[in-house]
């Protein structure tokens, strides 16, 4: 068995943060946090956890490492959490760093572990926990805390300036013009059926959904509108880093955004971690009982356009196509049917993976883990081995990706793998068969 120790990777920001610690300043935020924020939780899950290992299926990274028991959910949670409360926070700074790497680098807080688990543990959560403590103690990966630090300045997660935001919904609007010259992208529009939010990569790498979302809605015949000001982008490092005061300020700012605009609801676009920010997490931390606005996953807007046949296609996607289920949106709210029918409804031929559903493997970029930069980026590629071998026993070439992590995770994973595959987002497919008008 290897362990953490044996596998440290250089990061500067958990460098610079651990140099900076002091027993004493652990052992007072750890004892702090355990009592004032975690409650009766995490000591049920310590005490009732019969270390059976039974959740080390459930772990990608487990069964990428030939079965290291070093990787399995229950070593990675008695490693740190279970560690720092029976120590009472009585631990070395170095041990520190080493909890660390393996809280933001080696678990994706993907739960599929805790469908394995005879009783329920949800290591998901149990290492959000050590996160939070390393966040608390300043011990954050460099890359990642960077992007917590754009959500805390300038309220979206790539640095996009407010009047930046704004250029790139209009320069989407004129280019559409073309194909559809009544289209519109309406901004701050009072009283819409929705408003319509994206993760800030959209505006900086990914225009052309914001474009293709615009077409759909157009020919769908919606009344919808986007905001012009801060709370228009819904990811959220913050929440994955830890810092749940800024965690609960986005997610403020995103509700607060769509009741200024009196809308209806919020139909968020194809991404996991941030549907989970606003659904599950945010809302809570901000101490709602339920969410302030109603919100969806774009899974469900686009199975609801279908449904009520406001989307019509011209043919079905031909190429066999097989299906990424993104874990925030499949374990987390349980969206799994829905895709297929969205999928099935747009494509000819769907070869499903293996396994499938909630039982899907992760992306292995999810968490935040893809966040975490390129000192961490080989470990991503080796702990994922189980999910190309999954991806390439499908045949297909194509794979329907409705989460901007998981693109981003398993177009790496690719590469690595020379896989020669191709992922789309359900946007892409709608969008390239959808009827568009005769000009």
């Amino acid at each position: 068995m290897s362990q953490i120790a044996d596998r440290i990777i250089s990061d500067v920001g958990l460098e610079n943060g651990v140099a900076a610690l002091t027993p004493e300043r652990i052992e007072a935020v750890v004892n702090q946090m355990l009592k004032g924020e975690t409650g009766a939780k995490l000591k049920a899950y310590n005490e009732t956890c019969m270390r059976c290992g039974l959740c080390s299926q459930g772990c990608h990274y487990y069964m990428s490492h030939d079965n290291d028991p070093s990787y399995s959910p229950v070593n990675k949670a008695t490693e740190t959490m279970y560690e720092l409360m029976e120590k009472k926070g009585k631990v070395s700074p170095q041990r520190i760093y080493e909890m660390a790497q393996m809280a933001y680098t080696e678990c994706n807080l993907c739960k599929r572990c805790a469908h394995y688990c005879p009783i329920g543990i949800d290591t998901g959560y149990i290492m959000s926990m050590v996160r939070r403590i390393c966040y608390l103690l300043d011990v954050v990966p460099q890359y990642i805390r960077d992007t917590s630090h754009s959500h805390s300045s300038t309220m979206n997660q790539m640095w996009v300036k407010d009047d930046e935001w704004i250029d790139t919904l209009q320069w989407q609007e004129d280019e559409a013009r073309d194909e559809f010259p009544d289209l519109r992208i309406p901004v701050d529009k009072e009283g819409a059926d929705f408003m319509y939010s994206v993760i800030a990569p959209e505006p900086k790498f990914r225009t052309q959904l914001i474009y293709q979302a615009a077409a759909i809605m157009n020919a769908a015949g919606c009344n919808w509108t986007m905001p012009s000001h801060p709370g228009w982008d819904n990811s959220d490092m913050c929440m994955f880093v830890g810092d749940f005061e800024n965690m609960g300020r986005l997610k403020r700012a995103h509700y607060e955004v769509a009741q200024k605009l009196r809308v209806k609801r919020i139909v968020m676009g194809e991404c996991g971690h941030a549907f989970r920010s606003v659904y599950d997490m945010g809302n809570r931390w901000l101490g709602h009982k339920k969410m302030p606005i109603p919100v969806i996953h774009s899974i469900d807007f686009f199975w609801e356009l279908i449904d009520e046949g406001k989307v019509n296609i011209t043919h079905k996607y031909e190429k066999p196509v097989t299906i990424q289920d993104p874990c925030n949106i499949i374990r987390g709210r349980g969206l799994m049917d829905k895709l297929r029918d969205v999928v099935h409804f747009l494509c000819e031929e769907v070869v499903e993976m293996t396994p499938n559903r909630e039982h899907n493997y992760c992306c292995c970029a999810g968490g935040g883990v893809i966040n975490c930069g390129p000192p961490f980026k080989n470990t991503r590629m080796t702990g994922n081995r189980i999910k190309a071998e999954q991806l390439e026993a499908t045949g297909v070439k194509d794979i329907v990706i409705p989460c901007h992590n998981c693109h981003g995770g398993i177009e790496d994973i690719i590469g690595y793998y020379d896989l020669g595959m191709h992922g789309k987002f359900i946007g892409d497919i709608m969008y390239e068969l959808m009827v568009k008008p005769e000009l």
